[in-house]
């Protein structure tokens, strides 16, 4: 990483952990440039490359300014500043974002799957039950995202695995967050059996149905037993 690269990685931390908020300036160049030692140069060039993701926006003769995160036109800075919010909002943004993508995958995947993945579907479920079961969050986890991967995998289009690609780290973290909960997980396992069972016959509106269902599941989840869990 070049060292404007890693001041503008800087500079978006802070603006992601609030240090300058949406609607804030940045401190002046020179100010910058003292605090982080670095040349006039470099602070230019990092908020350059925040500029072309319209991260921050530089009004003339008044300063640069932070836009807010849904303004954003780069995935990489959404994804980090997903991943340090706090509350329900963006987790359910992503099973949204999900529900996109996954839907029509597994509607693919009913045409295209072959019995290597289906194989390959029952093996990772086999390891989730048997995860559940020790209590094993982790292995639980890992299982959960390798059935996923199988399914956008077996889509036989090379594009729809890389659409995941910026949500990995995100994805495990939520996952890990839910997977704690038993409830969860049985409701977890039911509906990644239905959505295999779905597969294995082929029928691409079944297999819709059984996924856009697993996504339903996974709001519903969310919603009980993490955001607002039942009060004893």
């Amino acid at each position: 990483m070049s060292i404007p690269d890693d001041l503008a990685e800087q500079l978006l931390n802070a603006i992601i952990d609030g240090t300058y908020p949406p609607g804030s300036t940045l401190p002046p160049e020179a100010e910058l440039a003292e605090a982080s030692a670095v040349s006039r140069l470099t602070v230019r060039e990092a908020v350059k490359h925040l500029r072309a993701q319209n991260v921050v926006r530089v009004v003339r003769g008044r300063g640069t300014y932070v836009n807010p995160p849904d303004r954003w036109t780069a995935l990489a800075p959404v994804v980090k500043a997903a991943s340090r919010g706090t509350g329900g909002g963006l987790s359910e943004a992503l099973i949204e974002a999900r529900r996109l993508i996954e839907n029509g995958a597994a509607e693919l995947a009913a045409h295209r799957r072959t019995e290597d993945d289906l194989a390959e579907l029952r093996e990772h479920l086999a390891t989730m039950r048997a995860a559940a079961e020790t209590g094993d969050t982790e292995q639980f986890v890992q299982a959960d995202i390798d059935f996923h991967d199988v399914v956008l995998r077996a889509s036989g289009n090379l594009f729809v695995p890389l659409l995941f690609e910026p949500f990995g780290a995100l994805l495990a973290q939520g996952r890990r967050e839910t997977s704690a909960v038993p409830r969860i997980r049985a409701n977890a396992i039911d509906h990644h059996e239905a959505v295999l069972d779905a597969l294995a016959t082929g029928d691409p509106e079944l297999a819709r149905r059984a996924m856009n269902a697993h996504m339903n599941q996974t709001a519903d989840d969310l919603r009980t037993h993490v955001l607002k869990p039942a009060q004893p």
